[in-house]
């Protein structure tokens, strides 16, 4: 079981001279050959589809069920399965990226190419529309469902769950994306331990949901916000602009920190 979880980690980073660059579909996949392109924008649709779906739909559907509603924790833990479980499943098919964000952060960090940077974010982006809808479409079987819950949508200000401001929010998302993308880029150095990248990846996201869900709603992932946004509309599109901007923002930062920082001759 080990050389399984060995091989799927094998060959997808930089060599320890960052100079050196081995570019692959990404943080979880196998260096060589590449999956053809087609296949790896569908897994990314797939898997992004996945992550909106059951973060989103468990804060929808299953946070406050009368008696034994999942709550802040739970959801929680369900955008953290949702990284987790996609990682095992498609990992060594796309990289596994699932947010515009951490494709970015893989190329400033020298794991990604450009070429395909632009088709990866608009795969990510039409799998997480396609999970909103099929959110909504659910949701509203129920009598009084109501799309002024927001459908798990990210907001600041009045629209943040404690009512944090515009600042606060942009800082939040900056720093977690940040963190998110180092626990990243470092979880998945080929001299990390093999076949934990998965878990280490899978717990950071569900950490950052527990620190930011009262302040935005956690974004960290543009193409998680885009979705409910697009079926809200409103007040959701008008403040979508921060939830691409600051966790590119973040991204960016940590894939020039991780060069820096995993670079064997600084």
């Amino acid at each position: 079981m080990q050389g399984i979880f060995a091989a799927m980690i094998r060959d997808r980073t930089c060599s320890g001279d960052l100079g050196e660059k081995r570019f692959n579909s990404g943080f979880l996949s196998h260096g060589d050959p590449p999956m053809p392109l087609a296949n790896r924008l569908v897994a990314e649709l797939i898997g992004t589809f996945w992550l909106v779906l059951g973060g989103c739909g468990s804060a929808v559907l299953a946070a406050a069920f009368p008696d034994v509603g999942i709550g802040l924790l739970g959801v929680s833990l369900a955008f953290g399965l949702t990284v987790l479980t996609m990682a095992f499943a498609i990992g060594h098919i796309s990289g596994c990226h699932l947010n515009p964000a951490v494709s970015v952060g893989l190329f400033v960090g020298g794991r990604f190419k450009a070429s395909e940077l632009l088709p990866y974010i608009v795969a990510q982006v039409i799998g997480a529309v396609i999970a909103a809808y099929v959110l909504y479409f659910i949701a509203s079987g129920k009598e009084g469902f109501d799309l002024a819950g927001g459908l798990a949508s990210n907001g600041f200000a009045e629209h943040s769950p404690g009512q944090y401001s515009m600042v606060a929010g942009f800082v939040c998302e900056v720093v977690m994306t940040f963190m998110f993308l180092i626990v990243i880029l470092g979880a998945t150095d080929k001299r990390a331990p093999a076949g934990l990248a998965p878990i280490a990846i899978g717990l950071c996201l569900t950490l950052i949901h527990l620190i930011s869900i009262p302040v935005t709603n956690t974004s960290v992932n543009p193409a998680r916000s885009t979705g409910p946004a697009l079926v809200v509309g409103g007040w959701a599109i008008a403040q979508l602009w921060l939830f691409w901007i600051a966790p590119i923002i973040g991204a960016a930062l940590a894939g020039i920190a991780y060069r820096w920082l995993g670079n064997e001759k600084t």
